[in-house]
């Protein structure tokens, strides 16, 4: 075995010692200690080395987060810069940092001319529970506390936090732990794959019926108890979702109609992932609140927070009164001064403008050329995030059998071939660096396209097909 880079320890070691102490988030603890953990050694640009030094292609920018790439320095420097200066102070007893004040009014000037205000968390989950906060609060103090509710969609993704969780759309999330909490209902999500083509509906009608089932629930409800709405512009962990075109127009419409916050949890999609700062813009909604994280350091340091609108955020200021909530790590001056340096380098680099006009439209072109494949149903992309959709007969669109797990064996094939590639459900998805160029796309495509082969392979070999 390769000796690590770290401390003469070998893959082995590392291993063992991982199995004996480090419980890994989303894990069945049991088979990942039966089996050994990759250890992870370095990374650079778009690319991964393991402590086998075998190369690997992120094509998950680590969890939908390193979207300038590893190993930029600006980045590095900003960081070593303010631990030398300041590396801790919260933002309690009317305290704060140049850090947080400077990211702040960075985020105002890139966010949608609504939001000027802003609510540092230190994650993505701790923003969503924020919101859950942050829409009651703002209802009691308009008079109307009743409004309680919060509704979401099923397959959704808002976090593993008991208050993120429940606002996710997850049952086998919600099957542990006695969730979702209170106040929380949800709907059907957006899929035309799994529900518009079989009620034999276009993806423009599709859409506008999707948009339905919230105009269906806030009437259920009743409109005086629905606080808020709370979406993502593409679904991430729930299989890169795209939704219609017509969906959001519709939901904005219904959420005008009713007045009830409309918010977008942009944890994934912001800060250029779709062709555009925010996914909102790219699909034309006006929402009261954004909640964001990942990409605002590109996962260098832990930060998440809050874009609050005016309309809220008039409330909040203009009545009065403490708002009872907020962490240690609110405002972090290493995370935010990280994430100035990030926001910068993407502004220069001219990366949103590169995902909308070049690499997203590229990328698009490449999944419509892996559609012929054999085993590829439904294909979806918006700017750098694609998914194919598995499917056991390309004639009919017939699944596999569940038992198969069709999609970790395409994973299975992506870990061996030097590809890092998510499997969610029947669908195999991406979301590679904003860094990425058309030449290194072309080998994410190669890569996918040998998978695809080997999966095949495997299929006709034990009569899966």
């Amino acid at each position: 075995m390769t000796e690590s880079l770290y401390r003469g320890r070998t893959t082995r070691d590392w291993q063992a010692a991982d199995a004996a102490h480090f419980l890994h988030p989303f894990t069945d603890f049991k088979a990942l200690a039966a089996r050994g953990a990759r250890i992870v050694t370095r990374g650079e640009g778009i690319y991964l080395w393991d402590s086998e030094g075998q190369r690997i292609f992120d094509a998950m920018s680590g969890l939908w987060c390193v979207n300038v790439g590893y190993r930029q320095q600006p980045l590095i420097d900003a960081a070593t810069r303010q631990m030398q200066e300041l590396p801790f102070y919260n933002a309690f007893f009317q305290t704060s940092t140049p850090p947080a004040i400077e990211l702040a009014e960075l985020l105002a000037e890139l966010a949608p001319p609504q939001f000027q205000h802003v609510f540092f968390a230190g994650s993505g989950s701790e923003s969503n529970d924020t919101i859950v906060r942050m829409v009651r609060r703002y209802w009691a103090l308009m008079g109307q506390p009743q409004r309680q509710v919060i509704i979401s969609r099923w397959n959704g993704y808002h976090g593993s936090t008991m208050a993120g969780a429940s606002l996710g759309g997850m049952p086998g999330m919600h099957e542990q732990g006695g969730l979702p909490i209170p106040g929380i209902v949800h709907i059907h999500q957006p899929h035309w794959w799994e529900h518009g083509r079989r009620l034999g509906l276009s993806r423009e009608q599709f859409g506008l019926q999707a948009a339905q089932w919230l105009e269906d629930k806030i009437l259920e409800v009743g409109p005086e108890n629905v606080a808020a709405f709370i979406g993502e512009p593409v679904q991430g962990a729930g299989g890169v979702i795209v939704p219609p075109e017509s969906y959001w127009p519709e939901i904005q419409r219904i959420c005008d109609r009713y007045g009830i916050l409309l918010v977008s949890d942009e944890v994934i999609t912001g800060f250029g992932r779709t062709g555009q700062w925010f996914g909102c813009e790219r699909f034309g909604t006006r929402p009261d609140l954004i909640t964001f994280a990942k990409g605002v350091t590109s996962g260098y340091v832990p930060l998440g927070g809050v874009m609050v609108g005016q309309r809220v955020a008039q409330v909040l200021i203009e009545k009065g009164g403490e708002f009872t909530h907020g962490y240690t790590y609110s405002g972090h001056p290493v995370a935010c001064a990280v994430g100035v340096a990030n926001l910068r380098l993407i502004r220069e680099l001219k990366l949103v403008e590169r995902v909308r006009d070049e690499t997203g439209p590229y990328m698009a072109e490449l999944y419509r050329q892996l559609q012929e494949h054999p085993l590829v149903g439904e294909v979806q992309s918006c700017g750098l995030m694609g998914a194919l959709t598995l499917v056991r007969d390309k004639g009919t669109n017939e699944p596999f059998a569940p038992e198969i797990d069709i999609a970790m064996v395409c994973r299975g094939h992506c870990f061996g071939n030097g590809l890092i590639m998510r499997a969610v459900g029947d669908r195999m998805i991406v979301a590679p660096p904003l860094v990425v160029t058309r030449a290194q796309l072309d080998e994410m495509a190669a890569l996918i396209q040998r998978c695809l082969d080997l999966t095949l392979a495997d299929a006709t070999r034990n009569g899966w097909l």
